[in-house]
């Protein structure tokens, strides 16, 4: 097969699909009109977040049998419509799903022990042992929000510590000895800590917003290494103001570009961004939860595993 690559990738990746005998091409430069003018031309797409896969673009793309997607989720494809087409869709969260376990534990235990606030505090020469006394993980009750991939794998990661981990899915019986799934209702009056493991989808866009927090019994931690646009920024600054949210660690922020590469849709900066940069009690990072050396190669593999399967 023809197969166009939109984004670099692990090398692996073109060398795996090279031995199959597929024939690789490169594209990182052109707009998406280009694009869309010589898409034809091709039996395969490998993407990241470059841009979106519209009605339009799958039509022009008569031969099209696939489109892989380096990462977990599907959003900047239009789904059902390519597959009405007969394209195979394909992704990857078994490639990054222990790295993005992995952040999220890091950045609770930082919160928890005031990590960054007490990192920036020695190197201007303050030494405030009392201002910085921590909190333990250890007899709390953490609660995952979408148990797939990602949950799991976060939940995984929590095995070592002596907590209660329950588990909240639109999906039934996907609880398993790692977390105890329960009723949004139970999830909301149980647990300590919220840790957001969902793919954007139209249920969970602006889902933690005042309505779901205030649904909470008890003020809670909060974080997201999921999607930005699940969450309604300005409403947990509001909830972080009146601690109802205790603290944050934010991988992912609602106004980065639909490309996850860039942050700012606008020039200035929203005032609840500006509140989030300031508060101590808030960690961001920038979308790297499964950006690590070994996902890079397990992406990668996924990928050319899933091909392989389905075309050779």
């Amino acid at each position: 097969m023809n197969i166009l690559h939109l984004d670099s990738n692990h090398p692996l990746l073109k060398a795996q699909l090279d031995a199959l005998g597929h024939i690789n091409h490169d594209d990182f430069t052109s707009s998406k009109s280009e694009i869309e003018a010589k898409i034809q031309q091709y039996d395969g797409i490998i993407i990241r977040s470059r841009f979106t896969i519209d009605k339009a673009f799958l039509d022009a793309a008569t031969n099209l049998k696939f489109i892989g997607r380096v990462g977990a989720g599907l959003e900047n494809i239009d789904c059902d419509y390519a597959q009405s087409k007969g394209i195979y869709l394909i992704s990857a969260p078994e490639g990054n799903r222990n790295a993005v376990g992995e952040h999220a534990l890091g950045m609770l235990l930082a919160l928890f022990n005031n990590l960054n606030k007490a990192d920036r505090e020695v190197r201007a020469g303050q030494w405030l042992r009392e201002a910085n006394r921590g909190i333990e993980l250890d007899g709390k009750t953490v609660g995952i929000i979408g148990y797939g991939n990602m949950g799991k794998a976060f939940a995984k990661k929590l095995r070592g510590f002596d907590v209660t981990t329950l588990c909240y899915d639109i999906k039934n019986q996907v609880g398993d000895d790692n977390a105890t799934q329960v009723s949004l209702a139970e999830f909301q009056e149980r647990v300590d800590v919220v840790s957001l493991h969902t793919p954007q989808t139209p249920l969970t866009v602006n889902m933690v917003n005042t309505n779901f927090i205030n649904g909470f019994k008890k003020p809670f931690w909060f974080i997201n290494t999921a999607r930005g646009k699940s969450v309604v920024t300005t409403d947990v600054v509001k909830a972080l103001k009146n601690k109802q949210i205790l603290g944050a660690g934010l991988d992912v922020l609602e106004y980065e570009k639909s490309s996850f590469e860039n942050l700012f849709t606008h020039q200035e900066l929203p005032e609840a961004l500006q509140y989030l940069i300031q508060a101590e009690n808030v960690l961001l990072s920038p979308h790297i939860a499964g950006w690590t050396v070994e996902s890079n190669m397990k992406l990668a593999q996924t990928i050319v595993d899933k091909i392989k399967a389905k075309f050779n």
